[in-house]
């Protein structure tokens, strides 16, 4: 089977690239070894960001590093034997996190952040997928004065960025959302972002529309892919497909395909892990809400009202460690009255995150016709719509509509 452009994995980034080459009339196959949306695009918080324009970065303070150290930081968790493999690659994220290098990756990301929403409502209403879709922004709650004072610092810059972020009062908190329970010092209300009922539900109707482009969806193993004279081929349930482009969408397991090929670039995981539950009474939640000095977002979806927690640094297929859901669910519980858990074992997934916190959008060096779009760490459903767009403009040669140079791969 011959075709244009193999993407390979079928989570929101992949499905996104692979729609918007096939409406410049490419013929695409979206490869993976799952249906679409299955994997790290399934277990999200449901954001479409727009206002993400200061990181999750490194903590800087020696509280806030002890804080992780002893486990007191319910938003962090690490197993001991990944840590000695993943000290460099700390050591970068710790200096990429510097306040004046903060500035560089707000400017940088809101080249992406300010197509976020308008790309996510394109693809959404191209492919039918606008009922999981729903304004109203989201709340973040502080259990601290401290905390509220660390975000209101952040006002004045997204002010600069055309952002809205305003802070509410217990009593309009509440209102907002009258499940809640006032356990919470402040608020603030990001008004600017939207959030999605199911991301694993629009991704596979984002995926669905692509055979009507034209493309076709296959299952097949990305470790297949191989080189040969005319370009890229890789082996699927239908056979092998051949093609002068391939696209390496695939998040955490990106570089089990690229290192065979040369390209080794220091893409990490962050694990996390969510669990669904259902309210109690007649609770319910309009929106997402960060507890964040709990470390955990809950946020209403079809199976139910979704925990998410932070970040646990282990090794991407190191045995599960739930304990951060254990922790935060306890807080939880005294925020929101959160029922029975609607499921026997809780989701785990690994966010693919370079040391800069920024994507590798483009071509793979050294390597004819590869492409790549990996390491979106916790902004992956958000950006999935205008990597695709991005991506094509680049790989159409055409003027992009973001500058695509601070997402090079060989900035690394």
């Amino acid at each position: 089977m011959k075709t244009d452009t193999i993407v390979l994995g079928a989570g929101i980034v992949g499905t996104s690239i692979a729609l918007n080459l096939a409406e410049r009339g490419r013929s695409v196959v979206l490869v993976d070894r799952r249906g679409p949306g299955e994997e790290t695009s399934y277990g999200n918080a449901g954001l479409v960001e727009r206002a993400s324009i200061y990181p999750t970065a490194f903590p800087r303070s020696v509280k806030a590093l002890l804080d992780v150290a002893l486990r007191r930081n319910p938003g962090a968790s690490y197993h001991w034997s990944a840590l000695p493999g993943l000290i460099p690659w700390m050591f970068a994220y710790w200096r990429a996190s510097a306040p004046a290098r903060i500035l560089d990756y707000a400017r940088v990301m809101d080249s992406l952040l300010v197509h976020t929403v308008t790309e996510h409502q394109r693809l959404s209403a191209a492919s039918g997928a606008g009922h999981f879709f729903r304004e109203g922004g989201w709340l973040k709650l502080y259990r601290t004065e401290g905390g509220l004072a660390s975000e209101r610092a952040e006002f004045p810059l997204a002010r600069h960025y055309g952002l809205t972020a305003r802070e509410v009062s217990i009593h309009e908190a509440l209102e907002l959302e009258p499940s809640l329970r006032p356990v919470f010092t402040g608020a603030v209300l990001w008004s600017d972002p939207h959030s999605v009922s199911s991301p694993g539900g629009v991704t596979q109707t984002y995926a669905a529309h692509l055979p009507q482009l034209g493309g076709r969806v296959l299952r097949g193993d990305a470790r297949t892919l191989a080189r040969f004279c005319a370009g890229w081929s890789v082996k699927t349930e239908e056979g092998a497909v051949e093609a002068p482009n391939v696209v390496v969408a695939l998040g955490p397991w990106a570089m089990d395909v690229l290192r065979p090929f040369g390209v080794n670039l220091p893409l990490q995981v962050k694990r996390g892990y969510h669990m669904h539950y259902r309210p109690e009474g007649n609770a319910s939640l309009a929106r997402p809400i960060l507890d964040e000095e709990g470390g955990y977002v809950i946020t209403p979806m079809q199976g139910g009202i979704r925990l998410t927690t932070g970040v646990e640094f282990a090794g991407r297929d190191a045995p599960r460690s739930p304990v951060q859901l254990d922790q935060t669910e306890i807080l939880a519980r005294g925020l929101f009255p959160l029922g029975p858990r609607a499921e026997a074992e809780p989701w785990m997934g690994s966010r693919p995150a370079f040391p800069d916190m920024l994507p590798v959008i483009g071509a793979a060096p050294g390597q004819k016709g590869l492409w790549l779009a990996i390491g979106h760490q916790h902004l992956g459903f958000t950006l999935g719509p205008i990597t695709g767009r991005l991506l094509a403009d680049m790989m159409d040669g055409v003027t992009p509509v973001v500058d695509p140079a601070p997402f090079a791969a060989t900035r690394f």
